[in-house]
């Protein structure tokens, strides 16, 4: 029996080609969908890190996700994230294709921070609550926020917009999980700040990773576009 990896050797193909067929599948195999084509872009990204269609159905943007947040990422504005895992799995190289001046200094993750640890265990609160009060000072001005995690860091986040005057430039809102979840999107997605979400239970990390460089090859693209 000849193994599959025998048959990869002998007709190769290089990680390109593997990620154009995977999104011809993608358009191929998507249901009906009215998202614009930027949209579509995030959308298809979103499957692709997952196999999920289901996601089309439950991704929500407000109207000016597009233009604030290619607008924050060209002027190099501070991310914050609710895990670890989500900060590695952003890439400091895509980035930099829309602002050279991007490092991973200027992705904050506090939930491992000692400190943070303290607070969480006098307050009994969850550490994703104190993390994100933590940022708070770095990103109240037009900072870009992202949930793959914490219903509950967002649920602070739309308490600090709404007590605090803070103002996001974008907020990737996709905590997954069964807990205050849905209640947690529902409140922020109706406050009028420039996102993109998804309803429901569904999220995670690898989709706000999979969001996130989608809109940097959407500022690169519309850069491109206007230099022309």
């Amino acid at each position: 029996m000849k193994s599959l990896a025998r048959s990869f050797y002998d007709s190769p193909m290089r990680p390109e080609k593997i990620e154009e067929l995977s999104f011809a599948t993608i358009d191929r195999e998507a249901p009906a969908h009215n998202f614009s084509e930027e949209e579509w872009i995030i959308v298809r990204r979103m499957i692709h890190s997952t196999a999920n269609f289901e996601l089309a159905k439950y991704t929500r943007m407000s109207p000016d996700a597009m233009e604030s947040a290619t607008n924050a990422l060209s002027s190099g504005k501070h991310i914050y994230v609710d895990s670890n895992m989500l900060k590695a799995g952003i890439s400091a190289a895509r980035l930099k294709s829309i602002f050279p001046g991007y490092t991973k200094d200027m992705i904050h993750c506090h939930v491992a921070d000692a400190d943070v640890a303290a607070e969480a265990k006098e307050s009994g609160m969850p550490r994703s609550l104190h993390a994100i009060r933590k940022a708070k000072d770095k990103l109240a001005d037009g900072g870009m926020f992202c949930f793959g995690n914490s219903p509950v860091a967002l649920m602070e986040l739309s308490r600090m917009i709404l007590e605090d005057g803070v103002k996001p430039s974008l907020v990737v809102a996709m905590p997954v999980g069964f807990v205050n979840v849905v209640e947690s999107k529902d409140e922020f997605m109706s406050l009028g700040v420039p996102f993109v979400g998804i309803s429901g239970r569904f999220g995670g990390s690898s989709i706000a990773v999979s969001t996130i460089h989608s809109l940097c090859a959407i500022a690169v693209e519309r850069k491109k576009n206007s230099e022309q």
